[in-house]
């Protein structure tokens, strides 16, 4: 099983919707418990890739499948190639951590339909494990639009009022960028043969050889970026997502923030930072930009929302670009930071529309004018509600805080400096807008008088919370389980990048290498180095 642990894991959903067709469709119960079996029975065998301590040693790729699959001569030749290391390894048990507790959210919201409903569920946990797991930018690729199609159907069918433009518009956009990336896959191929390359696929190890000039990295890395900038997504690519967020069902709205948005922030990482070093210093400053307009933009507009859900996908917005501003910072510190800000978003937003969820599904209403005095109605509800504002706002001893903490941090260390103190802006508009809307939902004046009768969570909500709840203070308190196995995969990243030493110098110290250049000038050496 080991040694076809990643391919069991991936397609083990699909094996539940064979099964799903044979399933009565008006036994809802029974569609909704098996699902949940296959995604928890999924989690169980992702389980060994958490305990295995390689990732701690070694920043290689472990667990590796590859397999001849598609060879047109030498034209074209695409492998089925998988493989996991520190940086998608958390990323994969986000995954198959989130599944089971979106299928338990769905038992009294979704009752049109369930096995379509289930299905699509399934499915997205194939597309979305595919996508960590691949090596082959084709396959990859395969699985980055495979997501696109469930995500489409679960919000156009089972989504709100709006649901059709929602739907459409989250397609358009992310379609539109995957067709961006699918060009400069095609042409960095096509570009590596030519160049005589020896390409035995689209592998991403191979690609990392090239020596591409910089003409072609700048415009391969700006249709990769933007592809991944709008999935992300980054401003002012983001106007799909609060759409998408409101009217989406909880489940998809969970699954949707806890891990398909971190396709873009994962794509960066993984595919355009590495493959593109010498573009990427380029890039940088105007990317950081606008992770900190994101940071800022969306922490205001997020403050204006009178509805729940889209106060808490505009916060989305914010939290993402302190995920971009670490990773930007090419720095291990500010990669770690927003590394597991990646996990931390998944879990801290998760819990979020899992809790507005619970509401509305009592009032089925998301005005924050609605609600009120809540607290005393439902004091399980605000306790657990309370903890994941406080993660989600990055108070100590929570996830969120090391996440933020580091990726400032690392931003700070390098040539962000400016960008980093603009951001901490972000931390404060977030604790304004978050303790708000707490304050109005949990103490302010009750205003219906529907509140007055509204239950506290049931044991199955209180389920759903508990693991979350472990993670928001295990990260939050001794984080090191993460970052000894995120480390040597980062470094081996960073090492990678530093083929072009040049560019990361200029970036990280600016002031030392023209203080060099001046040195040289002054004092008229022949033999100074130049740079192109």
């Amino acid at each position: 099983m080991a040694d076809n642990l990643l391919s069991i894991m991936t397609f083990f959903p699909l094996l539940g919707i064979l099964v799903l067709l044979f399933i009565p469709r008006d036994n809802g119960g029974l569609l909704k418990g098996f699902t949940l079996a296959i995604t928890l029975a999924t989690f169980a065998i992702s389980l060994p890739l958490a305990f295995d301590n390689v990732f701690a040693t070694s920043g290689d790729m472990h667990y590796r499948e590859f397999y001849e699959w598609i060879n047109i001569g030498n034209f074209f030749q695409m492998n089925y190639n998988l493989g996991v290391d520190g940086i998608s390894l958390w990323l994969v048990m986000l995954t198959t951590f989130i599944m089971p507790i979106s299928v338990l959210s769905t038992w009294n919201a979704i009752d049109k339909n369930i096995k379509g409903f289930m299905a699509m569920l399934l499915l997205l946990e194939t597309a979305m494990l595919g996508a960590f797991v691949s090596l082959d930018l084709f396959l990859f690729y395969i699985f980055w639009e495979l997501m696109l199609i469930p995500m489409y159907f679960l919000i156009g069918i089972w989504g709100g009022q709006n649901r059709i433009y929602a739907a459409i518009k989250f397609f358009i956009y992310t379609a539109v960028g995957s067709l961006l990336m699918l060009v400069a896959i095609i042409y960095l191929y096509y570009y590596a043969v030519q160049s005589g390359a020896n390409m035995s696929g689209f592998g991403i190890e191979e690609f990392y050889k090239l020596d591409l000039p910089y003409n072609l990295q700048f415009w391969l890395f700006l249709a990769f970026g933007v592809s991944f900038a709008i999935k992300v997504p980054m401003f002012p690519l983001h106007t799909w997502l609060p759409d998408a967020h409101t009217e989406a069902p909880t489940a998809g709205s969970v699954i949707l923030a806890a891990v398909m948005l971190k396709m873009g922030t994962y794509g960066y990482v993984r595919f355009a930072m590495p493959l593109f070093p010498q573009a990427l210093p380029t890039f940088i400053p105007y990317l950081s930009a606008l992770a900190v307009i994101g940071i800022i933009y969306g922490s205001l507009v997020a403050m204006m929302q009178e509805d729940i859900k889209k106060l808490v996908a505009y916060s989305s917005v914010a939290h993402l670009g302190f995920v971009m501003l670490g990773v930007f910072s090419l720095n291990l510190q500010g990669l770690a930071g927003g590394m597991i800000q990646m996990v931390n978003h998944g879990i801290s937003t998760g819990a979020l529309f899992l809790i507005v969820g619970f509401i509305y599904e009592r009032r089925h209403t998301r005005l924050i004018t609605e609600f009120g005095g809540l607290a005393t109605k439902m004091p399980i509800f605000a306790t657990i509600f309370m903890i994941i504002t406080f993660s989600s706002i990055g108070l100590p001893g929570t996830n969120g805080f090391v996440g933020e903490f580091m990726a400032l941090m690392g931003a700070f260390q390098s040539n962000l400096r400016w960008y980093a103190v603009f951001a901490t802006s972000g931390v404060i508009l977030a604790a304004v807008y978050m303790l708000w809307v707490y304050q109005r939902v949990m103490f302010g004046k009750v205003t219906n008088p529907k509140n007055e009768n509204l239950k506290d969570l049931s044991a199955r909500e209180i389920i759903i919370m508990l693991p979350l709840l472990l993670f928001v203070f295990w990260i939050g308190v001794y984080p090191n389980t993460f970052f000894s196995k995120m480390n040597p995969a980062m470094e081996k990243m960073l090492d990678q990048m530093g083929r072009n030493e040049v560019a990361i110098v200029e970036m990280h110290q600016p002031a030392a290498v023209e203080h060099g250049a001046e040195q040289a000038v002054g004092h008229g050496d022949e033999h100074a180095p130049s740079h192109d």
